[in-house]
């Protein structure tokens, strides 16, 4: 048994092959805009085998942002679709009109760009959702940012996971730590479970916590700048520099995989220490 984001990747690979996310009987082996659109909270559930006793958090979030991501490729045909139907897949043509050569931030800009719109509608500024940023008090700034903390988790996670595709396509991808550590919760739950972050209030444990609390920024915040900290000395260790090792593969190699052994040491269902109600559009 397969479970948490390991089951959700495998069902989702599962339901590509089997045509779910295309609308074109002959090419099931795509998504196109027409079918995502059509998506539903029972044929995913179905595909995640989510049911009353195998519950799957955040489904309703999960369908409608496929919906989004329908509508939102649907509405910029320039963009996904040059030379076929509008799908995910136009972002190449977007990409590799960018040169032979690309910098992993400029992915990371094109999919904000691009695909900002299908965040659900929280923090804006100058009529622009923000998507994954949130409020703190210790963030002081002069300008229109004061208090704001992007960590945009899932946007960075899709440019890293483009990198070797791309790459693959003959396409060079360089200033690969232009990217920021992922702010999620298998790299912060390693450094709580591993002693290096502790809660002021240990109860506070013991129940769950909204995404936008100070807590789970000020936890997202920490696990970003412990990444920081921690890469070189994993280079270190391993005698490779930062081009060898770049600190996507810190992340998929070591923190992430670490996080999710000491989990399951730890407690049965592999959780992690923090427990976050999420809608599925964050984590």
């Amino acid at each position: 048994v397969v479970g948490r984001s390991e089951g959700l990747a495998l069902a989702s690979l599962r339901m590509f092959e089997a045509g779910l996310f295309s609308a074109d009987p002959c090419d099931r082996l795509r998504a196109d805009a027409a079918r995502l659109r059509q998506l539903t909270a029972t044929g995913l559930a179905r595909g995640f085998q989510a049911t009353a006793d195998n519950p799957l958090g955040g489904l309703a979030g999960r369908v409608e942002l496929l919906v989004r991501l329908g509508r939102v490729i649907a509405d910029h045909a320039t963009v996904f679709a040059v030379r076929d139907s509008a799908r995910p897949g136009g972002l190449y043509d977007c990409l590799t009109a960018m040169g032979e050569r690309i910098s992993a931030p400029d992915i990371l800009h094109a999919l904000l760009l691009h695909l900002g719109a299908i965040w659900p509608a929280r923090l804006s500024l100058a009529g622009i959702a923000l998507g994954d940023t949130w409020r703190h008090r210790a963030i002081r700034r002069q300008d229109a940012t004061d208090g704001l903390i992007p960590f945009h988790k899932l946007s960075q996670w899709l440019a890293y996971s483009l990198i070797e595709p791309l790459q693959d396509a003959g396409i060079g991808v360089v200033d690969v730590d232009g990217l920021t550590g992922l702010a999620e919760y298998r790299n912060g739950g390693l450094f709580i479970d591993a002693g290096a972050v502790r809660l002021r209030d240990p109860a506070l444990a013991q129940r769950p916590h909204a995404v936008d609390s100070a807590l789970v920024v000020e936890w997202r915040a920490l696990t970003v700048a412990l990444l920081d900290a921690v890469a070189p000395l994993v280079r270190q260790a391993l005698g490779v520099d930062a081009k060898a090792f770049p600190l996507g593969c810190v992340l998929e190699g070591g923190t992430w995989a670490a996080g999710r052994r000491i989990a399951r040491a730890l407690r049965r269902d592999g959780s992690p220490p923090i427990a976050v109600v999420s809608d599925g559009t964050v984590f």
